[in-house]
C-alpha cells in the first residue's frame, strides 16, 4: 500500500512537470549551435557550441506597470519551429553586397497576449519579445540575466555613467572581478573556455539602450537608463552640449499597443574571425523604409578638426575662415575625395546654428565645392538641433549641404533613441546623410534608414590629442567588438606616426601610435561608408604617395573574408569591390608575419600593389615601402609587419 502511494505521488510529480514545464530545442542551420529553451515558473534558455555549454540558464522577462508581465509564470499557448532562408541586398553594403539570411526560428505564443521569438544562426542566437496587446503602459524593467561557465572573462567597455559618448577601452577582467557597481555599454565580448560570445542589441526603436552590469560572479544582468522627465543645461561644464538629468521616472519606457522590442543578439564562435564577418545586427534590423536610395553616396572625407586647421605653405592665415576651407576643398578635389566636413566653428556660435561664422561664407564654400566636385557636410551639436530640427535641416538643405554630423548626443534613454530615428527620418526626407557622433553604437537604424551612414561610439584617433589610449592593441581589438555592431567613425589617416617610445600627446599637432602602414591598413580593416582622412592637407601634399594609395580603397564592399584574426593581437581582412580585392593587415606591439592564402581570387593573373612597413619601421614608424607583384589564386604571400605595424594590398587585373 505504501509503495502504491509513493508511486502515485511520483506519478503526480512527473505529470505536474509535464504540464507546467516545457522544453524546446532549435539548432543553427549547420547544427553547430544549439539553443535550448525551458518554460517553467519563468523563461530560461541555454546555448551550446559543438555540444559544449557557452551560455547557461539565461533568464528573460519584462515587467510592466499594468497588465501581463512577460515571463512571470508563463503559460504556453502555441509554438512553431521553422527554417528560413533568404537573401538581403543592403542599400549601403557596409560588408557584403549580398547577405544570406539563414536561420531556424522558435516562436512561442503565451497566454497574456505576447510572443517570444528565438533564432539560431550559424554565427549566434537572438531573441525578441513582441507585445500583442493594445494597452498603454510603462515598462518598469526588462529582465536579462545570463551566466557563463567558471573561468570566463570579459573585454569590458566599462562606463562610469549612462550619460556617455560610449568611447571606451576594453578592460580584460575575470567575470567575478566585475562587481554589481560596475557596468558597461554594448557591444561587449565574453571569453569562455569553449567559445567567445559577443553581446549587443539591434532593432532598437522607441526604447532605451541596454547596458550590462556585473554581480561579482559569472552572471551578468541587463540595466537601462530610466525615462528622463527633466534635463537641464550643465552650467558648470559646456552648457551648449552637456546636460544634467535632474528628474527621472521609476520606469524605463512608455509604450502603447502592439509592438516589438529590440533583438538581444549573442554572436557565438570559437573563431574570432566570425565577429568581423558577421552581419547579424543587420539581418535582425528592420528593413529599409526608403524607396529611392540612389542619392545616398558613400565616400571619403577631408576632415579638419583632428588637425586643428594646421595648414601651411600658403599666403593666407589658416583657421576658421573661407580661404582655409577652400584649401580643403581643393585638396579633396585634386585627390577625388567626395566630401569635406565643416566641423565645430563654422556656425555663428555652437547654439546659433542657423547662421554661420562671419569669417566663413558657407554658401560660397558649397558653391565652390560643387564646382570642384566636392560636397559639404555640416557639423552640429545635438542639443540645439533637436530644439528646432525641421527648420535647421531644411535650411542646411537649401544651402546645398549633403549631410550632417551630429555630435555630443551622449544620452541613451527612450526619448533620445527616438530622437535618433526622428533625425534619420527628416534627413531621409531631405536627402541628407547622417553621421552620429558622441553617440551609442549602431543598433539597427542604419538598415531602416540607409542615409544613417556612420556612427562614432568608438574610442578613435581623436583621443591621440589628449591620451595614450589609442595603441595598436586597441586598434586590433575594436574590429572584433565595436565593429560587430556596425560601421565605426574611428577617423584614420594620421601621417605623424610614432613607435611607443617616441609618442607624445599634442592637442594641436597630434600623432598616432604604430606605423604608417598600420594607418593605411585601417582603410580596409575598418568599416566606414563615410571614411575620414584626418590629417592636414598640407601634410598630405607632402605624403602624396600615401594619399594616392588610400584614395584607391573603396568605403563600401561586395564581399568580406577574414583571413586571420585574434582579438587584441592581429587581423587580416580581404574585401572585394567589383573585380578588385583589397587586403588590410594590422598587428599589436608584436612584430608579426602572417601567411595570406589568395585562393579567393578568380582564375587568371593579377597585379598586387603592396604598401608595407619599411625595413626601419620598428625604429621610425613612418618608414614604408610600396612594391608591385604578380599573383594568382595559387599564391601565398607573407605579410611581414613591424611592431605596431600594418600591411595593405590592392589586387586587380
Amino acid at each position: 500500500m505504501i509503495q502504491k502511494r509513493i508511486f502515485s505521488a511520483l506519478f503526480i510529480l512527473v505529470l505536474g512537470q509535464q504540464i507546467y514545464s516545457q522544453d524546446f530545442l532549435i539548432k543553427s542551420p549547420d547544427e553547430n549551435i544549439k539553443l535550448q529553451v525551458n518554460i517553467d515558473e519563468g523563461i530560461g534558455w541555454s546555448a551550446f557550441l559543438n555540444e559544449e555549454v557557452v551560455l547557461n540558464n539565461v533568464g528573460v522577462g519584462m515587467d510592466f506597470s499594468n497588465g501581463q508581465d512577460f515571463g512571470d509564470n508563463p503559460k504556453v499557448k502555441a509554438h512553431r519551429i521553422k527554417d528560413y532562408t533568404s537573401t538581403i541586398y543592403p542599400a549601403v553594403s557596409h560588408k557584403d553586397a549580398e547577405i544570406k539570411d539563414e536561420f531556424t526560428e522558435l516562436s512561442i505564443t503565451f497566454k497574456g497576449n505576447y510572443i517570444l521569438n528565438f533564432r539560431a544562426y550559424n554565427d549566434g542566437v537572438a531573441y525578441q519579445f513582441i507585445d500583442m496587446g493594445r494597452a498603454s503602459r510603462n515598462v518598469k524593467s526588462e529582465r536579462l540575466s545570463f551566466t557563463f561557465p567558471e573561468g570566463s572573462r570579459s573585454l569590458f567597455p566599462e562606463e562610469k555613467s549612462m550619460y556617455s559618448h560610449n568611447e571606451r577601452s576594453y578592460i580584460d577582467k575575470l567575470l567575478p572581478e566585475i562587481s554589481s557597481e560596475e557596468f558597461c555599454s554594448l557591444p561587449v565580448l565574453f571569453v569562455t573556455e569553449n567559445a567567445n560570445v559577443l553581446f549587443t542589441e539591434t532593432a532598437l526603436h522607441d526604447y532605451p539602450a541596454m547596458f550590462v552590469r556585473g554581480n561579482g560572479n559569472t552572471t551578468m544582468d541587463a540595466i537601462f537608463p530610466k525615462l528622463v522627465l527633466e534635463a537641464v543645461d550643465n552650467e558648470k561644464n559646456s552648457p551648449d552640449r552637456n546636460q544634467t538629468i535632474t528628474k527621472e521616472a521609476d520606469y524605463i519606457a512608455e509604450t502603447t499597443g502592439k509592438r516589438s522590442y529590440p533583438w538581444r543578439v549573442f554572436m557565438i564562435s570559437d573563431d574570432d574571425r566570425t565577429f568581423v564577418e558577421s552581419n547579424l545586427t543587420y539581418q535582425l534590423a528592420k528593413p529599409s523604409v526608403i524607396e529611392n536610395t540612389d542619392w545616398i553616396k558613400p565616400g571619403k572625407v577631408a576632415w579638419d578638426w583632428y588637425n586643428a586647421n594646421n595648414i601651411y605653405g600658403v599666403d593666407f592665415k589658416s583657421g576658421l575662415n573661407t580661404a582655409t576651407y577652400k584649401y580643403y576643398i581643393d585638396f579633396a578635389s585634386s585627390n577625388n575625395i567626395e566630401y569635406v566636413i565643416l566641423d565645430e566653428g563654422w556656425t555663428k556660435s555652437t547654439t546659433e546654428i542657423l547662421d554661420f561664422n562671419p569669417d566663413i561664407d558657407v554658401p560660397e564654400l558649397i558653391r565652390y565645392g560643387k564646382e570642384k566636385g566636392v560636397d559639404i557636410i555640416l557639423w552640429t551639436l545635438w542639443k540645439p538641433l533637436q530644439e528646432n530640427l525641421v527648420e535647421i535641416l531644411e535650411t542646411y538643405k537649401s544651402w546645398g549641404a549633403k549631410g550632417i554630423k551630429i555630435d555630443f548626443i551622449q544620452r541613451s534613454d527612450q526619448y533620445v533613441v527616438n530622437s535618433y530615428e526622428e533625425i534619420a527620418k527628416e534627413c531621409a526626407r531631405l536627402e541628407l546623410l547622417v553621421d552620429f557622433h558622441g553617440s551609442f553604437k549602431p543598433s539597427g537604424l542604419r538598415r531602416m534608414y540607409p542615409n544613417v551612414i556612420n556612427y562614432e561610439g568608438v574610442k578613435g584617433s581623436e583621443n591621440n590629442k589628449w591620451s595614450k589610449d589609442i595603441t595598436p592593441e586597441h586598434n586590433v581589438t575594436i574590429p572584433f567588438i565595436r565593429m560587430a555592431a556596425g560601421p565605426m567613425d574611428y577617423t584614420p589617416g594620421a601621417m605623424s606616426n610614432k613607435q611607443r617610445a617616441n609618442f607624445g600627446i599634442s592637442g594641436k599637432r597630434p600623432m598616432s601610435m604604430g606605423t604608417r602602414a598600420h594607418q593605411v591598413a585601417m582603410y580596409v580593416v575598418y568599416e566606414a561608408p563615410l571614411q575620414m582622412l584626418c590629417e592636414s592637407p598640407s601634410r598630405y601634399y607632402q605624403e602624396q604617395e600615401t594619399v594616392d594609395f588610400i584614395t584607391q580603397i573603396p568605403t563600401i564592399w561586395d564581399e568580406t573574408i577574414v583571413l586571420h584574426g585574434a582579438v587584441g593581437d592581429y587581423i587580416a581582412v580581404a574585401r572585394r569591390k567589383g573585380d578588385s580585392w583589397y587586403i588590410g593587415a594590422m598587428t599589436d606591439w608584436t612584430k608579426r608575419s602572417l601567411e595570406l592564402d589568395l585562393s579567393f581570387l578568380a582564375e587568371g593573373d593579377f597585379k598586387m600593389n603592396v604598401f608595407r612597413d619599411g625595413i626601419n619601421a620598428n625604429r621610425y614608424a613612418e618608414d614604408y615601402k610600396v612594391e608591385n607583384l604578380q599573383v594568382d589564386k595559387n599564391s601565398k604571400i607573407t605579410a611581414q609587419m613591424a611592431a605596431g605595424g600594418g600591411w595593405v594590398a590592392i589586387i586587380s587585373k
